[in-house]
């Protein structure tokens, strides 16, 4: 019997009434016709543009602003608007974007762009293999034929390694002949610049323009526009947009933040069968949002780090499981990590250094510390985990190293292996 209700899982999930009319209208990559509250950005940056569609170089421009005020999703929108009004008018626009989080190195940005001017797979550049100044070399020679204006946006530009490639990129227009290439770069770092070589940060920098946040008004006419296009009508129930925009305002207005609060409520809802998208939804998918954050995290941290969180681990459940109340101390954990390192083979830090990766762990909210007094015997930390201890040990045994580690025993104060 439990075969036959196994057998067809999806179609019985498709046969339930979901709540999404176009899911990923919901998304923060999505692109809506009109931008709310943007328009005075997306004049500026059109008005340093506008000189491609005379055949002319556009400046350079760097886009600062916090994560989610809409820098990606307004360049974007101008540069289909910018290709849109170069094929009415016939002048030859080419518009590139590169997320530098990803391509983040001189021979894979010269690789990609060239790339985009090259048709023919047998000829395109390799992702690997050649000299450098050789791929140079072929990007000029590429957009020299294919001439006319390219304007390049390298999204998250502060993530490139070196300034070798912010360098040969703001001085290409000496090395071209016919063609002209204009750059935008966009960054959450407002002080990114000041570790440029000054050569680079006057070429580059020629406009500066910052994307201010949200407000909490401005978010709910985001989420309203996207409900429209995403969600079937009345769907959800009209305070969850207002507490959606007021937690997403809380963290420096970031429409993102309110576009993922949202959607993953409707997604929760939706799963539990629900007709309507309530506030309930919306507290499970904070939980659930802040709870992927830490544990992604908790996945990107240096092994030093990871092991300190493992003894935090491995005592909180040694004290769990002796009725010692409370929460755990900087030396105790220091004893656990130095034993840990012993069976690892690997040389422990200072009980110094251990205290500042542990203040580390706290500002990234996977534990708090708070500092206490101890009197005469100086002062110390309490340490909470903050979040799913059981999910965090989770993450650290995808580690081969760390699994084995999760089995190290604690018996009273006497730390065996």
């Amino acid at each position: 019997m439990k075969n036959a209700v196994h057998s067809d899982i999806f179609g019985r999930l498709l046969k339930s009434k979901g709540l999404f009319v176009d899911r990923e209208a919901m998304r923060p990559t999505y692109t809506p016709g009109i931008l709310p509250h943007r328009d005075d950005e997306i004049n500026d940056i059109a008005s340093v543009m506008v000189p491609a569609l005379r055949g002319e170089t556009p400046s350079n421009i760097l886009i600062y602003g916090k994560t989610g005020t809409g820098k990606t999703a307004v360049t974007k929108f101008v540069g289909k608007q910018l290709l849109k009004k170069g094929k009415e008018t016939g002048k030859h626009v080419n518009f590139i974007y590169i997320n530098c989080e990803i391509v983040d190195t001189q021979y894979r940005i010269l690789q990609n762009i060239a790339n985009h001017f090259i048709n023919d797979w047998s000829e395109r550049i390799p992702f690997t293999g050649w000299p450098t100044d050789e791929v140079y070399t072929r990007l000029i020679r590429m957009i020299d034929k294919n001439g006319g204006v390219t304007v390049i946006i390298l999204d998250e530009v502060d993530k490139i390694k070196g300034d070798e490639s912010l360098y040969s990129l703001s001085r290409i227009n000496n090395d071209l002949e016919k063609a002209k290439v204009s750059i935008v770069g966009i960054s959450n770092d407002l002080k990114f610049t000041e570790f440029l070589d000054p050569r680079v940060r006057s070429s580059l920098g020629e406009e500066n323009m910052i994307f201010p946040p949200y407000d909490a008004g401005e978010l709910q006419d985001i989420l309203k526009q996207r409900v429209e296009i995403a969600l079937k009508p009345d769907s959800i129930d009209e305070d969850v947009i207002p507490l959606c925009s007021a937690l997403a305002a809380q963290e420096h207005g970031d429409a993102r933040r309110a576009l993922d609060l949202l959607r993953i409520s409707a997604e929760l809802a939706e799963r539990s069968e629900t007709p309507r998208i309530s506030r309930r939804f919306v507290r499970l998918a904070q939980n659930k949002i802040e709870i992927d954050r830490i544990l992604e995290v908790v996945r990107t941290l240096p092994a030093q780090s990871k092991t300190i969180l493992l003894a935090i681990l491995l005592q909180e459940k040694q004290n769990k499981k002796a009725g010692s109340a409370g929460a755990i101390t900087t030396g105790e954990v220091y004893e656990v990590y130095k034993n840990l390192c012993k069976k690892t083979r690997t040389n422990s830090l200072t009980q110094r250094r251990v205290a500042d990766l542990i203040s580390e762990l706290d500002m990234l909210g996977i534990i708090t510390a708070r500092v206490i007094s101890k009197g005469r015997y100086g002062r110390t930390r309490d340490i909470n985990i903050s979040s799913s201890s059981d999910e965090i040990m989770a993450v650290l045994k995808e580690d081969d190293a760390f699994k084995e580690l999760s089995n190290y025993k604690i018996r009273g104060q006497t730390r065996i292996i």
